[in-house]
């Protein structure tokens, strides 16, 4: 496990291979086939847009999620799902009632800067990244211009990274498009949703 400083207060943990390839493979598998992926539109500079993405939405019964205009109402954990957010909890050490699925077509698909700071995920969230299948590129970067530099990190097939602390006051994260030709990729984001 490595641990990266996020000044003033974040911090990182990041695993290159948590899950094992055998596993790994399993599920990647099981959740290409076996969830209910779907393209929403965001709402993005006052106009509604395609996701550059797949994304589904599971968790605890009455679990509902809100960002970027959509309103998310979880579906029931699948076995997998279940499998994996307790395994993930154990390494975490922090439990979760929900998962937000993406599912990254090819090198198009993307996530563009943001930080996970919804209200609904509480003061300091604990998000915990779970990626199979292609390995892409992870960018961090302050929000203040303050003469930090970004962090690029890869996350690759098995591999889980843990975002703690004020992380999420002072950074935002993103999964930069690339013109290279590149097998799909899906990434789980573990976290806590909190009622109302």
């Amino acid at each position: 496990m490595e641990s990266i400083e996020l000044p003033p207060g974040g911090r990182l943990r990041f695993w290159p291979a948590l899950i094992k390839p055998d596993k790994a493979d399993h599920f990647m598998e099981v959740l290409t086939s076996d969830l209910a992926w779907s393209q929403r539109s965001i709402r993005m500079f006052g106009r509604q847009v395609p996701q550059p993405r797949l994304t589904a939405f599971y968790g605890q019964a009455g679990v509902k999620y809100r960002y970027s205009g959509l309103t998310w109402q979880a579906l029931p954990w699948s076995g997998a799902l279940a499998e994996l957010a307790k395994q993930v909890a154990e390494a975490a050490g922090f439990e979760f009632n929900s998962v937000l699925c993406n599912l990254y077509r090819d090198g198009q698909d993307s996530m563009g800067w943001h930080a996970d700071d919804e209200p609904e995920l509480g003061t300091n969230p604990v998000i915990a990244s779970v990626s199979f299948g292609q390995s892409r590129r992870f960018d961090l970067k302050p929000k203040a211009d303050n003469g930090r530099s970004t962090v690029k990190l890869t996350l690759s097939h098995g591999s889980v990274l843990v975002m703690e602390g004020d992380t999420q006051h002072h950074w935002v994260h993103q999964i930069p498009k690339t013109r290279k030709a590149l097998a799909p990729r899906i990434n789980l984001t573990f976290r806590w949703v909190y009622p109302g």
